[in-house]
């Protein structure tokens, strides 16, 4: 190698060694940020020119170092992972959700619960069953009626309110799900024309991941790397991003609970909206689970189950009250009479009425008796006690929603710990470990001394060659 060779060896190794620290610095910048990505230098030694001196060749040292690129340290596998995990655990949270606000809108057990206020209804029929004809106990009677009425009215309506806030939730998740595909499709476009003009796109790569990321846990899906660094992303076998083109999705369905039985909420293709989008997970995906219409099976959504539930409550109270109420006669002698009323332009359990306004309406003796009789009203207050009562269809619906809460809860807990577990391994394979780019920060700087001592020595070699060979006395 020539000495003007060398000059130029040294100062490539000189330029490596400055672009490792500079490297090492931006690791050490970034080593809080969310979603970055480690990186690294990627050098190859250089391999000497081919010369030679008549016949036989030179042998020489090489050319120095090459620094062939900057490696950004990711792990697919890793992060399929996390897009799978979070995936998974953003469909079991929204159900989990789910059915733990319907178990607070049940309040049981507890003074403010169905159970308690039935208690109290049963419990008014008998001090009336003790006192007939009575006008404050006609009165308690009534007006425990009149709350436990209230009282499924308005466990029906936090149900449909439930429904609506988790339609608009869905609504909100869609709307991301649309920007994070969008943001996709524009980073790719960037990534692609960057790689190409030879240039870095390892930051650009980081958010183009955190937001495939998004996507996953939104609605499920998958990612393919493309030969020139973009991304495709599918959701359900079709593909939402495809190079700089991203497709929207939309909500359609019913916007109320009160609608379902037109169909299910549902997303679609924007651009095709007779093609459902295929969901396999993601918090869209629990959502629309969960606004689904009740079935003959009952395992349709939670909420519009729960609701029929209510309906069917109150439906067999009012049947199993007003039957046993027409068995018997007032104190004036009137019978045939109904207790509970149903508005049938309403849900059953938000049409549900007291008949009576006071104790000339409530049939407490049996046909048979006198004025005085209570028994038809003990009867009633004994209607708890009987098979298929409605206290034990009740008790039925509270325990079968608890065991359904317990078991989403369960899975996901599960699925949240898969993901976490997910994300540590990425993380732990991705992040940045200070005490690792300080050993490469001093590896760097002494490579970079090294190297600006070679300079030195040819600087002055070269001056001893050029202004001093051949000058006697010196």
């Amino acid at each position: 190698m020539s000495t003007f060779g060398a000059l130029n060896a040294a100062y490539r190794g000189l330029s490596a060694a400055q672009q490792a620290i500079d490297l090492a610095g931006q690791n050490i910048d970034n080593v809080g940020t969310d979603g970055y990505t480690r990186q690294r230098i990627e050098q190859s030694a250089m391999g000497p020119l081919a010369q030679t001196m008549g016949s036989a060749p030179v042998q020489q040292v090489g050319q120095g170092v090459s620094v062939d690129g900057i490696a950004r340290l990711g792990d697919a596998l890793l992060d399929a992972s996390v897009r799978s995990t979070s995936s998974s655990a953003g469909y079991a949270a929204q159900r989990s959700t789910a059915y733990q606000d319907i178990e607070g809108t049940l309040q049981e057990p507890g003074a403010n619960g169905i159970s308690a206020q039935l208690q109290s209804f049963w419990s008014s029929w008998q001090d009336l069953a003790n006192q007939p004809g009575d006008a404050s106990a006609a009165s308690t009677v009534i007006q425990n009626g009149k709350q436990l009425a209230a009282k499924l009215s308005s466990g029906y309506s936090a149900l449909a309110g439930q429904w609506a806030s988790t339609q608009s939730e869905a609504q909100g998740m869609v709307t991301s799900l649309n920007d994070a595909a969008t943001q996709v499709a524009s980073l790719n476009t960037t990534i692609r024309s960057t790689l190409a003009a030879g240039g870095n796109a390892n930051e650009l790569i980081d958010q183009r991941s955190k937001l495939t990321e998004t996507i996953a846990s939104l609605a499920g899906g998958s990612v393919r790397q493309q030969a020139d660094g973009t991304v495709t992303v599918f959701l359900g076998g079709n593909a939402l991003v495809t190079g700089g083109t991203a497709r929207a999705v939309q909500l359609t369905g019913p916007q109320s609970m009160a609608d379902t039985s037109s169909g299910a909420p549902s997303l679609v293709w924007a651009d095709r909206p007779s093609v459902p989008v295929g969901l396999d997970g993601g918090t869209i995906a629990g959502d629309l689970s969960v606004l689904a219409p009740a079935n003959a099976s009952g395992t349709g959504g939670p909420i519009a189950e729960a609701a029929a539930r209510y309906n069917a409550f109150a439906t067999s109270l009012a049947q199993a009250v007003n039957a046993a109420h027409a068995q018997g006669k007032t104190p004036a002698g009137t019978t045939g009479l109904d207790f509970f009323s149903l508005d049938p332009s309403l849900p059953p359990a938000q049409g549900l009425g007291v008949v009576p306004t006071d104790a000339s309406g409530i049939a407490t003796g049996a046909l048979s008796s006198g004025a005085n009789d209570g028994s038809n009203a003990d009867a009633i207050s004994q209607l708890s006690t009987q098979t298929n009562s409605p206290d034990s269809r009740w008790t039925s619906f509270v325990s079968v929603l608890g065991s359904a809460s317990q078991a989403a809860q369960q899975q996901a807990t599960t699925a949240q710990s898969a993901a976490t577990n997910a994300k540590t391994a990425q993380t732990s394979n991705a992040s940045v470990s200070l005490d690792e780019e300080n050993v490469n920060l001093l590896a760097g700087q002494h490579a970079y001394e090294a190297a600006a001592r070679v300079l030195t020595a040819l600087d002055q070699t070269l001056d001893t060659l050029i202004n001093h060979m051949g000058t006697v006395g010196l």
